[in-house]
């Protein structure tokens, strides 16, 4: 099922069953999510992501960056990461996502996309340091891609073009039942910035 043209509201459930998605759409003006966008891809302090796959160390093309409250370890792909302290815009926007959604976050977990070569894999985010069922916020600025979700067992699935200053929020049973991922496209040669605010615990 494509929602490329639902009506953005927090109070709407994209998933038939089995966990909670709302899309708020944009948040910030495009002057304000320009903004944005240039000072994460100038500010943050990028490192191409890696991943250990049948006892090989992979490198992507992609790269991440992993914020929050204090030194949080955070383990995926046999591969831990240290949180770096909050940036002034990183700690803006989580104030401003957490008066959104009326949740609290303890890190951010940042993604940069170059461009539409490149992507994520299905997976869900049930690593055993994060919050059970926890909300996972996830902001978007750059081009515009598709995400879209598949549930574990039905194979059902559901996908959202996410805006230049949009949010999504995946929270409840959804990392239990679904997985997500962010499909490669050749319609874009921009970048993307997506951070995923979370709690560790």
């Amino acid at each position: 099922m494509d929602l490329f043209n639902t009506q953005a509201g927090s109070s709407l459930n994209l998933l038939p069953k089995d966990g909670t998605v709302n899309y708020y759409g944009k948040l910030f003006s495009a002057e304000q999510s320009n903004k944005y966008l240039s000072s994460l891809l100038n500010t943050i302090e990028w490192k191409n992501d890696e991943a250990i796959i049948f006892g090989k160390l992979l490198i992507t093309k992609r790269e991440v960056a992993w914020y929050g409250d204090k030194d949080f370890e955070y383990s995926y792909s046999k591969i831990t990461k240290r949180a770096l302290p909050w940036t002034k815009e990183l700690s803006e926007l989580k104030r401003i996502i957490e008066k959104q959604t009326g949740e609290q976050f303890n890190s951010c977990l940042l993604n940069l996309y170059h461009n539409g070569d490149e992507g994520m894999a299905w997976h869900s985010d049930g690593e055993t340091d994060l919050k059970k069922d926890g909300a996972i916020a996830s902001l978007s600025f750059g081009a515009a891609r598709k995400f879209s979700f598949k549930h574990k067992q039905t194979k059902e699935t559901v996908s959202i073009i996410l805006e230049h200053g949009s949010l999504l929020v995946m929270k409840d049973s959804t990392q239990t039942y679904w997985l997500h991922r962010l499909p490669p496209t050749k319609t874009t040669r921009k970048p993307r910035v997506n951070l995923t605010f979370r709690t560790i615990v």
